[in-house]
């Protein structure tokens, strides 16, 4: 009998020990990831444990070190992804179910992997400002509009992914030259989020001003925001020569994951039809696979080419972009 016993046991600890959970920092609320991750619990009997870390994610992971728990990192902006790839805190993916991400929305080193994207659009005041009156980055910087612009401060993640991007199409001059003409041309000092400005619009303020296109999403379900949302409408600019802007939520495998695999089999799915579509809408953002259709509510937008410029080569261009910014004081 104990020698039966002990076979038994020798075989137990034989047996891979298969992960039951993966653990996630992120820098969204918990709420925004949970259908994705119930239907990923649902599908593969794996727990997904997440955490909101709304600042300090690339301290904490330092501080952390090997001992971590974290398997995942899932946050938006190129600006955030990039900071933690150069903080050395993540690893390299090279998986292949994730080639679905295009190259524009990864990283070079496949150290994080855009999930959704957002544009940065203009959203334009449906009673004063006429169709096609704005058409490009370029033309924000025009004294037509002199002020009627309003942003928030562009010392912002969002604004200085953007200002990289002019950058990557037209050099520092012209940039810090189309940054003095469009600060020239604002309604008021940069303040507020996005849909601070789209209030300032429907409240008469300004004209037009810059955002992200998931805002419209987020207005149209807030009983006070919704009013503002629809005295605008959404317009796509393009660069010249280029197309429209655009920036990710994104995810990265962190450097020490203590559940590699069951953190792979999440980052799998999060790249699938269904989470892609689930994501999307939750979110009022765009896909990254070109397979998975866009939301009724996100398709009435209208259609935009995205520009070709990599979110890597804006990553590696923001120090240059903010000193520019700082340079013409645009705040000030």
């Amino acid at each position: 009998m104990r020698a039966l016993i002990l076979a038994s046991l020798m075989s137990a600890t034989a047996l891979p020990v298969l992960a039951q959970e993966v653990n996630v920092y992120s820098h969204r609320q918990p709420e925004l990831l949970k259908p994705l991750t119930d239907a990923f619990t649902a599908q593969t009997g794996i727990t997904v444990n997440t955490a909101f870390v709304d600042k300090g994610m690339v301290e904490r992971l330092q501080a952390e070190g090997d001992r971590s728990p974290a398997d995942l990192v899932m946050t938006v902006d190129v600006a955030r992804l990039g900071e933690l790839k150069n903080a050395g805190v993540t690893q390299t993916v090279e998986a292949e179910s994730l080639n679905v991400v295009p190259e524009t929305l990864r990283d070079a080193d496949r150290n994080w992997f855009g999930l959704t994207t957002r544009a940065r659009i203009v959203y334009a005041s449906k009673e004063r400002v006429a169709d096609g009156e704005v058409t490009t980055y370029e033309d924000l910087a025009d004294p037509k509009w002199k002020g009627r612009i309003c942003t928030r401060s562009f010392t912002n993640d969002y604004n200085v992914a953007l200002t990289a991007a002019y950058l990557a199409h037209h050099g520092a001059d012209a940039t810090k030259a189309w940054l003095e003409g469009l600060k020239a041309n604002l309604a008021r000092k940069p303040e507020g989020g996005d849909r601070d400005q789209v209030k300032a619009i429907w409240a008469g303020q300004c004209d037009i001003s810059l955002g992200n296109t998931y805002y419209m999403g987020a207005m149209l379900k807030d009983d006070e925001q919704k009013q503002w949302a629809e005295s605008v409408r959404i317009v796509f600019p393009t660069f010249e020569g280029g197309g429209t802007h655009v920036n990710v939520s994104g995810v990265a495998m962190t450097a020490s994951a203590p559940n590699k695999e069951a953190a792979q089999q999440l980052m799998d799915f999060l790249v699938s039809d269904e989470a892609q579509k689930i994501y999307a809408e939750t979110n009022s953002e765009f896909p990254v696979s070109d397979h998975v259709e866009r939301s009724e509510l996100v398709a009435s937008w209208g259609a935009f080419t995205p520009d070709s410029v990599s979110l890597s080569e804006i990553s590696k261009l923001r120090p240059e972009a903010l000193t520019l910014i700082e340079q013409v004081n645009f705040d000030g």
